[in-house]
């Protein structure tokens, strides 16, 4: 009796068991397009319906013979459903099984990663906000540049997160589509609404110009999502990576009681989940380009696609669904250390004030170029002797023509870099 494989865990979709589950989907919904047109007697499918079925072992067996595993699938099949198995694949060649199952174990991939990255958006969202008051220095190169909220950090994720929500919706509506047309596409030996029956059956549109297989910028696009997918991961693991430097150590992921961070220093509390991530991301996208090249096949249709894809889209879906639960973890058990934030905030001196020097000057009349020369000698001055910013322009003739100790004071206040962070987050969060 056929049975809808129904367990949703991404190891257990891409299994052997759940791919001929899908195979058998397929044949079953032809045939009963078939009975519908009365070419297959009601009686006929009932006992298909009934008896189809199949041993993996079978399969191996025949296919070890035959070298071909449609056909080994198929035979397997038979011999469980006996003479009436004439009505199976009629009218078929291998592509309309392999290709339309393919797109129904990628539809429901993509809907188990689609839970995933709906869980961890709404984590991005509770950790902004958690952090939404938590000032911390912005840095561009690397560098200190001006104080902001350590809550943007996961606004943004939030935001991206979001982003690949839509491309993920939009790459499981392309990748929805089958084809069961025949050899080359033609219908030369069935009609039309086979195919038309068949998909509505499976929840699949068809593909409107097929050749002997759906074409393949569809599978690219899936991929090429699920690298982007992999992208954000890496992106968040490098900031987090960067953060967990002993010389930042503002937030690090969790290190849980009894690990062990290195064989040699027992100190050691490294960033190996990050990094672990970071690497995988490589491989997701190294996959999804190899997808490319599955694009351009033979005239209508041959082979080179298949052993990639064997690999590539069981690999890219299984890594995202790993990364998207491993990366949850990390996020939800984040160490977040507010005061070494402002700590290292105090690290330069004040610099980071010194746009609003510079523009505080350029509104007393200065050029924009008398104010940088201004602020700029003061700036590296700072650096180089490791004088507070502000104790040298208070002492500097040329600023004090044109600010007062007050004004200058002001400049210097931290809140001022926040104040319009409510603004960003009516923007993101409604």
């Amino acid at each position: 009796m056929i049975q809808r494989y129904t367990r949703k865990e991404m190891g257990n979709i891409w299994s052997e068991e759940n791919k001929f589950r899908k195979w058998l989907l397929v044949e079953i919904a032809v045939c009963e397009a078939w009975t519908e047109l009365g070419k297959i007697p009601e009686e006929a499918l009932r006992e298909i319906k009934e008896k189809a079925d199949f041993d993996l072992k079978r399969i191996d067996e025949i296919e070890t013979t035959v070298k071909h595993d449609v056909i080994a699938f198929l035979t397997a099949v038979a011999e469980k459903v006996g003479p009436i198995s004439r009505y199976i694949h009629m009218g078929l060649t291998s592509s309309d099984v392999v290709d339309t199952a393919q797109a129904l174990l990628m539809k429901e991939a993509g809907e188990l990663i689609m839970e995933d990255l709906k869980r961890i958006k709404e984590l991005f969202k509770e950790k902004a906000f958690q952090y939404k008051d938590t000032i911390c220095m912005g840095r561009s190169h690397g560098v200190h540049a001006e104080p902001t909220s350590f809550g943007l950090r996961f606004a943004l994720w939030y935001e991206e997160a979001g982003r690949n929500i839509d491309r993920l919706h939009s790459a499981i509506e392309r990748i929805s589509v089958g084809k069961i047309s025949g050899a080359v596409g033609t219908f030369s030996n069935m009609p039309p609404e086979i195919e038309e029956i068949a998909l509505k059956r499976l929840g699949l549109k068809p593909e409107p110009v097929a050749t002997q297989v759906v074409q393949r910028d569809r599978h690219a696009e899936f991929l090429s999502v699920l690298a982007l997918i992999a992208a954000m991961i890496e992106k968040i693991t490098v900031e987090i990576r960067h953060l967990q430097r002993t010389e930042v150590l503002e937030a690090e992921e969790p290190f849980t009681e009894g690990q062990k961070g290195s064989s040699a220093m027992p100190h050691k509390r490294n960033p190996v989940g990050c990094e672990n991530l970071s690497g995988l991301a490589r491989l997701v996208r190294s996959n999804a380009l190899a997808s490319y090249e599955n694009i351009a096949l033979w005239h209508d249709r041959d082979i080179s696609h298949s052993s990639v894809e064997r690999v590539i889209i069981p690999d890219n879906c299984i890594l995202v669904d790993y990364m998207l639960n491993r990366l949850y973890g990390i996020i939800k058990a984040l160490r977040v250390y507010p005061e070494r934030m402002l700590k290292n905030i105090d690290l330069s001196y004040g610099l980071y004030n010194s746009q609003r020097v510079l523009l505080a000057l350029v509104e007393k009349g200065l050029t924009r170029e008398e104010a940088y020369k201004i602020v700029q000698s003061n700036a590296m001055r700072s650096w180089k002797e490791g004088i507070p910013f502000m104790e040298l322009l208070l002492k500097d003739e040329e600023v004090r023509k044109y600010l007062k100790e007050d004004e200058i004071k002001s400049i210097f206040e931290l809140n001022y870099y926040t104040r319009n962070i409510d603004h960003i987050y009516r923007r993101v969060f409604g």
